[in-house]
């Protein structure tokens, strides 16, 4: 996440870990990162803006405290390191960096000798003098020293085509550059800690040498003989100045900082005494902020200072530069508020007007709080693109119970149709199965029961059915009331409609006896017709679309339900002729007439003699009764995995008379699988007898 701060524990274990994996060492791996950071910064939109911080590396470097300063209004929890450099006109230059975080020092070197060699075509090498805890800073400090060489594109130019002499010659430069290095490195370190700590540093600059070259440009300015501003207009021109001396004592002030700190028009006050040191976290003294000349240094008012009613206020921070003015031994601080939004100008009872014309903090301001509101959208994008993965999975179940819930209410394919915005072709289907059924006498039961009785009724009744529905594999077209009506080879053809239809209604008899007439408490009677020929299927309507069947096997098999008998399954001829051999026990009831038939032959099913009451109601499966042995339910189940079981097909020596229930059948079993569940309990009193056997 862009504006979330890790704790640098995270960083450290990953830079552990990918030692472990390259086989380096934690330095290398830290500056490399430091090279790659450089290159990120680049290609995240930040490449103008470091290019322009300063003409040279010394100034890059010697403004990058200034560009953390700016990042902070943005990432205002971000801990940033502080740099120094010392420099003179003969070359010299170190490097101090600064910073609470430990550990972290050698991103340093691949950070800037990538920035010289991108941008100012410069050959940079960094090397560690020195590492301490800078006392002068208040808390525990990380202070290192790097010293710097580099090498102008001219010196690098003329260096190329001695390199070409042979590698005798580049080691011995090596090892002379190592070794004039190792030498100004004991000379640093013996250097003994005095009192007046900027002599320390003194004897230093004068051991380093940066080559023959200057950091600065050959630029020299044209000052005046005297300054050309009178005091008045001077202090309403820059409202927000503050000069002191080497003691800290107040000389001159800007009006607008006397107006937010009246303690500023008291005679010999000192400036620590209104205000501490935010940043650079130095000591309030001269001689740290001297050391610090070329920082960004931000104050803070002294809430205890301020007059009782300005307490609740929060405290007014000052951003800006410290300036020697060495020919009066006084430092000059030109600063302006550090605000970053509108409601911190509202909060300290500012105005725009306060902040002088020329103070580019006015248009900070205002292009800050346009610059939040954008952080703060990029930060619920970044949430909402974290949600994602989990809202997608929720959306995924969802998804899935709505096309659960719509396959349940038509075909797959139609549906899927549906859903791409496609029309739904009528198919005609030149042979299938149709079934109805209804409730006997639920006129009656409807007449003399409460509607929620009713409801209940149904829903169990149905419940079951639908159930059924996918043991058999036959689609359920509609319910209507009391009537139920189901099709077999619609809208998948299939060669076994007419089978799976009776096994589906024979199911229906069976559950129809666990359904009660909440008028007698006896169970309920259900009449069911079948009937098989072609029909033409297809959707209509866009409101609630359903999957409608059309033509005169639809009346057919109504009919044959309407003129059948409680608790029986009346069959058409042509139904019957396609369940004929295949297993089933039928009777003839007889020629009837039928309402807009005439006269018709038409049968009863009793039911299939290759598939016991369990297997017709998908029950799991057991060749015994709770009492069977372990032995019998193991034959059982390899039985019905073996490629010769079919519930609906017909043994070669099944007849036309009943079976129990629960016995097994099979095409081409032995003589011995045929046995009722007396004769396999005589024969097999023991599980080691059921193994022997089988």
């Amino acid at each position: 996440m862009t504006y979330t701060v890790y704790d640098d524990a995270i960083t450290m274990k990953l830079i552990q870990e990918a030692c472990k994996a390259l086989g380096i060492s934690m330095d290398a791996i830290l500056k490399l990162f430091g090279e790659y950071f450089f290159k990120f910064c680049k290609m995240s939109g930040y490449d103008r803006m470091l290019r322009t911080l300063g003409g040279n590396l010394t100034e890059f470097i010697e403004n990058l405290d200034a560009l953390h300063s700016y990042l902070a209004l943005s990432y205002q929890e971000m801990n940033a390191p502080s740099f120094r450099v010392e420099r003179e006109a003969d070359g010299k230059m170190l490097l101090h960096y600064y910073s609470d975080r430990s550990g972290l020092c050698h991103i340093v070197p691949g950070i800037i000798e990538a920035v010289a060699k991108d941008f100012f075509n410069t050959e940079v090498t960094m090397d560690i003098l020195d590492v301490n805890e800078e006392e002068e800073r208040t808390g525990k400090k990380e202070h290192v020293v790097f010293l710097i060489v580099q090498k102008s594109p001219r010196q690098l130019r003329r260096a190329k085509p001695n390199r070409l002499q042979g590698s005798q010659g580049i080691q011995r430069d090596q090892e002379a550059l190592d070794t004039a290095f190792l030498r100004m490195k004991e000379k640093y370190l013996s250097v003994s800690v005095c009192l007046v700590k900027k002599s320390r540093w003194e004897v230093v600059r004068s051991m380093v040498m940066l080559g023959k070259g200057h950091l600065v440009n050959n630029f020299v300015p044209i000052y005046p003989k005297r300054l050309w501003i009178e005091e008045k207009t001077f202090c309403n021109a820059f409202p927000f100045h503050i000069v002191f001396d080497e003691s800290l004592r107040v000389k001159q002030a800007g009006v607008n900082i006397q107006k937010y700190v009246p303690g500023l028009q008291t005679q010999k006050i000192r400036l620590n005494e209104y205000f501490s040191i935010v940043h650079p976290q130095v000591t309030f003294n001269i001689v740290s902020i001297c050391k610090f000349i070329n920082s960004q240094f931000v104050l803070k008012a002294r809430r205890e200072m301020m007059p009782d009613a300005w307490k609740i206020q929060p405290p007014l921070k000052l951003r800006g530069q410290m300036i020697w003015m060495e020919s009066m031994r006084c430092m000059i601080y030109m600063c302006s508020p550090k605000l970053r939004r509108l409601q911190e100008l509202e909060a300290h009872k500012m105005y725009l007007s306060d902040i002088a014309p020329h103070d580019t903090t006015r248009d900070l301001i205002l292009l800050n709080q346009q610059r939040l509101s954008e952080i703060e959208l990029s930060n619920q994008l970044e949430r909402k693109k974290e949600e994602l993965p989990v809202l997608s999975k929720h959306l995924t179940i969802e998804k899935k119970k709505t096309e659960t819930l719509l396959y349940a209410m038509l075909p797959e394919h139609v549906a899927n149709q549906l859903k791409e915005g496609k029309k739904v072709a009528a198919g005609e289907f030149k042979t299938c199965t149709i079934l109805f059924s209804d409730v006997v006498t639920f006129t009656n039961i409807c007449a003399a029961c409460e509607p929620i009785q009713i409801v209940n009724m149904l829903n169990s009744m149905y419940s079951k059915f639908d159930r059924l529905t996918s043991v058999h594999e036959v689609y359920k077209v509609e319910t209507i009331g009391d009537a139920y009506m189901v099709v077999g080879g619609v809208p998948v053809p299939t060669g076994s409609h007419a089978q799976r239809v009776a096994n589906f209604a024979l199911g229906m008899r069976i559950s129809a006896k666990e359904v009660m007439n909440p008028v007698t408490g006896e169970p309920i009677q259900i009449r069911v017709g079948i009937h098989t020929g072609p029909v033409l299927a297809g959707v209509v309507g866009d409101k609630m679309p359903r999957y409608c069947l059309f033509g005169d096997t639809v009346n057919t098999a109504s009919r044959m339900e309407s003129h059948g008998l409680p608790n029986k399954v009346h069959l058409s001829p042509t139904t019957y002729r396609a369940l004929e051999n295949q297993g089933f026990e039928i009777i003839e009831r007889g020629e009837i007439e039928v309402k807009g038939k005439g006269k018709m032959t038409t049968y009863f099913l009793i039911q299939n003699l290759n598939a016991s009451e369990d297997e017709i109601m998908g029950r799991p499966q057991t060749l015994l009764d709770h009492k069977a042995e372990p032995g019998i339910t193991i034959w059982h189940t390899a039985l019905k995995k073996s490629s010769s079981w079919n519930p609906t097909a017909r043994s070669p020596s099944a007849s036309r008379q009943s079976h129990p229930p629960d016995a097994v059948r099979a095409p081409q079993q032995p003589a011995w699988s045929m046995l009722g569940n007396a004769d396999l309990r005589g024969k097999l009193s023991s599980k080691r007898q059921t193994f022997l056997k089988l």
